[in-house]
Order: C-alpha cells, then structure tokens, then sequence
C-alpha cells in the first residue's frame, strides 16, 4: 500500500465514523453490564447482616 493510497483512505473516513469506533464498544461494554445485573446471584441470608462464624460461642 502506497502513502497515497494510505492517505487516501484516511481523506474518505469522517469524524463521525471515528466518533462511532470509539463509543460503540464502550456503548455494548455498558449494555453487557446491565444485562448482567439482572442477572440476581444474591446468595446472602438475613438480607446481608453480618452473622459472626462463632455465634454461640460466648466467654
């Protein structure tokens, strides 16, 4: 590829193409996210009170 053919090819991509590259994967990063936290693995008791291990031991 010669420089004029690289330069060329840089006259014929917008701003906006660029503006694009570079929020679409932030855009699904953050959707992929999202969809993640529905996904509910709260596996706590008692709503996530602390319950300390030794509980009946006391003195």
């Amino acid at each position: 590829m010669s420089l004029g053919e690289l330069q060329a090819s840089v006259d014929n991509f917008s701003a906006w193409k660029a503006i694009l590259w570079c929020f679409y994967p932030i855009a699904i990063l953050v959707l992929l996210e999202l969809l993640l936290r529905q996904i509910d693995d709260d596996d706590d008791q008692d709503g996530g009170k602390m319950i300390p291990v030794m509980q009946g031991a006391q003195g």
